[in-house]
């Protein structure tokens, strides 16, 4: 089955960086797209990129021009690199697998990684 493990999170001091890993597994022509999201306390979770198979990316407007997403098809994993990182970036981070119309079943979760961000 599909299965999606995040890691990389951590605590950093405001203006650090820190980088997330999503290693997606169980999936064959179905793993298109992946998304990062992200929930903290408090908050509705929200949108924080995506990128499709061929490495086309985008980005919330809250974290564009501090985050990068990439991906290593090959092995199947996904990373946001995170820089200039605020205070409000703390929450608990997550990928995702997203519906198409080849596979509308596609959508898994991971169970997150927390990233703390210091004044």
């Amino acid at each position: 089955q599909v299965q999606l493990v995040e890691s990389g999170g951590g605590s950093v001091q405001a203006g650090g960086s820190l980088k997330l890993s999503c290693v997606v597994s169980g999936m064959t022509d179905c793993r298109d797209v992946v998304k990062w999201y992200r929930k903290a306390p408090g908050k509705e979770r929200e949108f924080v990129s995506s990128i499709n198979r061929d490495g086309i990316a985008t980005y919330a407007d809250s974290v564009k021009g501090r985050f990068t997403t990439s991906q290593d098809n090959a092995n199947d994993t996904v990373y946001l690199q995170m820089n200039s990182l605020r205070p409000d970036d703390t929450a608990k981070y997550y990928c995702k697998t997203d519906p198409s119309r080849k596979c509308p079943w596609n959508n898994f979760w991971g169970r997150g990684t927390q990233v703390t961000v210091s004044s």
